[in-house]
């Protein structure tokens, strides 16, 4: 589901930093977003998204899972989940040329997908293998594709074209591409619910913002820039701050 994608850990980490520097003052009257051309369509989306799809189906449900699933069989199934994306992981890190990582990837799902059970168990952490998830969007983003108009799907949330178009590949390698429908959802509707979890507390974030899709958006595009730099995004400076920084060291020469 789109929508959980999005709300990743690293998600909640940038909401929080985009809330302590300002973001959720942005008032939507401000000038248009060019990453954004069809915002009036996007707002209506997310209005659908976060007011009615995530209010009276995602949230409810995700606090139902939570509440009558034991954590340990959650966590199992979990991870059988995660486990079936390690492939496109070690694809995605080859791509990337991040050998090491594609290594511990397939180290990963060889072990989780024996000794652990299909993946039931993360037996390869105690091997000090940790997950080095990576998707196609952030292979594109890497060589230096845009993530190109940012669009919200209707009950699944925040995405963009390079990430729509990621997914559409990352589907395509095995044994994603074997799944039938039906285990298929289960799978994603487990990566969902696990991830909707996860951002109960943080959530008044978004309901406090002045403006939460402003707010949204703008942590997306954070997010989404902090994966593909693997958490060390480039600060960018603009011409004017980058001359008056000229200015100011030429002082010491």
């Amino acid at each position: 589901m789109r929508f959980l994608s999005s709300f990743r850990l690293s998600f909640l980490f940038i909401l929080f930093i985009t809330t302590l520097s300002g973001c959720s003052s942005t008032s939507s009257n401000v000038d248009s977003d060019a990453r954004d051309p069809i915002e009036k369509i996007n707002r209506a989306s997310w209005r659908f998204t976060w007011d009615y799809a995530d209010k009276y189906v995602l949230k409810p449900t995700a606090k139902g899972y939570a509440k009558f699933t034991p954590k340990p069989v959650r966590k199992g199934i979990y991870n059988v989940a995660l486990n079936l994306s390690e492939p496109a992981s070690f694809i995605n890190n080859l791509l990337q040329a991040k050998f090491t990582d594609a290594a511990t990837t397939s180290g990963r799902f060889i072990v989780n997908s024996t000794i652990g059970i299909f993946g039931i168990f993360d037996v390869a952490k105690h091997f000090g293998w940790k997950r080095k998830a990576e998707e196609f969007g952030e292979v594109l983003g890497s060589y230096g594709v845009g993530d190109g108009p940012y669009v919200v799907i209707p009950g699944l949330g925040p995405s963009s074209v390079r990430e729509e178009t990621g997914d559409f590949v990352d589907r395509a390698y095995w044994p994603l591409a074997i799944i039938d429908f039906w285990p298929n959802i289960v799978r994603l509707s487990v990566l969902g619910l696990e991830q909707r979890i996860a951002i109960f507390e943080q959530e008044a974030l978004i309901d406090d913002a002045i403006d939460d899709y402003t707010f949204v958006k703008n942590a997306y595009f954070q997010s989404t820039d902090f994966k593909v730099h693997d958490g060390n995004p480039p600060i960018e400076i603009d011409e004017s701050e980058e001359d008056d920084l000229d200015a100011y060291l030429e002082e010491f020469e």
